[in-house]
């Protein structure tokens, strides 16, 4: 076929523009396959053990007995799909427990009913198996304002339980310290805080961190507080012998100079840069925020507009640049006002309804997140771990049939055609999807067996490229 552009031009010209693509691909090479955790459990450092993610658990079980001992009332407490068709006799709810265990999958999702049933025995194994994804040991505001003695000695504490813990094999998959903000006022002690964790644990376990070890820099403003801790990790590694870049970091998004800085620019990704490659992730402060939009305490609230522009801010600034999101966390706690073994009557169901009040709360709050995008959140009490997982399964599960029954098309539908024309738009649509599946599996919403409706292979779904596996089928 006859062609007007020569070879010698064509190459020239995408010469520079390889170039151009390749400085665009360094700079967004797209979320990594690896996990993300669907929450952090922030607590004070002053309360860290060893084994405080299990005890963790154990309370957590504990309140959903007590405030939902099955899955009837648990799916009427959140309001969740099929609720409404649920008896209340707890002898009816066991009879229809088993019915419901007993259907083959094939069937399972087509039963309204199953899917409060499924979530709730999918909640218990979590709770019991891994009830905390990530923990991070508070030295900031969950911590307070002590003597700089008492927090040294918090610092040392704290160190030797990530130690004993690391031994033990008790720590949550994720886990890192949050220290005190790098302003005038606090800089010195959140440095020195962050020195004396590391080098009392480090001399603890013979120079090793535990995995996914993160430190969090809260209330960052401008990239100097960033290029700080950088340069902190910088000496720490070489007085340890540690491999450079081994410490990674995570930024709070919690003042309006994080979203709009002095020359009206979006200054997220200058931070992310200031962390020479050792930037993680961001969490959003929602409270602090609010604050610093001058939102009263009885407004701040995770659903509130402002916060919604910033997740939005934070999304366009961040998208595409493997640095994983998370939200804040809901402030009203779900514990009973009656404690003790005697209740009565009355104060047992005052007590559940307080519990189911806050439950619905958060439940709406993380599911306003998910909307927007974010999959990941702050708890801060281990009675919101039920709802925590709750809602992220219910998230997933609600819309398995429809993704795999559209994803399975799609994928069939590239693999016959001839990679042009409109499979770019489907491919877009098929790459939502495919990080649907991902998402729903690292969070345990899924099994590795459900995958299989798609049509797609588990090594397909976690290369995360649509396009990789639509290009990959073709040349097979």
């Amino acid at each position: 076929m006859k062609t007007s552009v020569p070879g010698v031009d064509r190459a020239r010209i995408f010469k520079s523009l390889r170039q151009a693509n390749l400085a665009f691909y360094q700079q967004y090479p797209g979320d990594g396959p690896e996990r993300q955790p669907v929450h952090t459990v922030y607590g004070g450092a002053n309360l860290f053990k060893a084994d405080t993610a299990r005890r963790m658990g154990r309370v957590a079980l504990a309140t959903l007995d007590a405030a939902a001992p099955d899955f009837a009332a648990f799916a009427r407490a959140l309001d969740l799909p099929g609720a409404g068709a649920l008896p209340s006799r707890a002898q009816d709810v066991a009879a229809l427990g088993k019915r419901l265990e007993a259907l083959k999958p094939a069937r399972r999702h087509s039963e309204p009913r199953w899917l409060p049933y499924a979530v709730y025995a999918k909640v218990r194994q979590k709770l019991a198996a891994e009830p905390v994804e990530d923990f991070r040991i508070d030295f900031e505001d969950g911590y307070g304002n002590r003597s700089d003695a008492e927090e040294d000695a918090t610092a040392l504490a704290a160190a030797h339980e990530v130690a004993g813990g690391m031994r033990a094999g008790t720590l949550p998959p994720f886990i890192g310290i949050r220290i005190k903000p790098f302003t005038e006022d606090l800089k010195e002690r959140g440095a020195r805080t962050l020195d004396l964790f590391i080098t009392a644990l480090l001399a603890e376990t013979g120079g090793r961190l535990p995995a996914h070890f993160v430190v969090m820099l809260p209330k960052i403003s401008i990239p100097a507080q960033v290029t700080a801790l950088v340069r902190l990790f910088e000496v720490l590694e070489q007085q340890a012998g540690l491999p450079a870049g081994t410490f990674k970091m995570e930024m709070m998004v919690e003042t309006t100079q994080a979203i709009m800085n002095a020359e009206g620019r979006n200054p997220l990704l200058g931070l992310v840069r200031a962390g020479g490659g050792r930037m993680v992730s961001a969490a959003f402060g929602t409270y602090d925020y609010t604050a610093s939009c001058n939102i009263t305490a009885r407004y701040q609230s995770m659903v509130h507009p402002v916060c919604d522009f910033a997740h939005h801010m934070t999304r366009v600034a961040l998208g595409g640049t493997g640095i994983r999101l998370s939200d804040g966390a809901t402030n009203v706690m779900p514990v009973g006002p009656h404690r003790g073994d005697a209740l009565t009557r009355a104060q047992v169901v005052e007590n559940r309804r307080v519990v189911h009040r806050a439950w619905k709360l958060s439940y709406d709050h993380i599911r306003h997140s998910l909307y927007h995008g974010f999959y990941q959140g702050w708890d801060l009490n281990p009675g919101q771990l039920p709802v925590r997982y709750a809602a992220v399964y219910a998230f997933f599960l609600e819309s398995y049939d429809e993704a795999a029954t559209r994803l399975r098309a799609f994928v069939e539908k590239a693999a016959r055609a001839t990679m042009s024309g409109d499979i770019f738009d489907d491919a877009a649509t098929g790459q939502g999807l495919l990080n649907y599946f991902l998402a729903a599996l690292n969070c345990g919403a899924i099994t590795e067996a459900e995958t299989r409706a798609t049509g797609l292979t588990l090594e397909e779904i976690r290369s995360r490229s649509f396009y990789r596996i639509l290009k990959g089928r073709a040349g097979a």
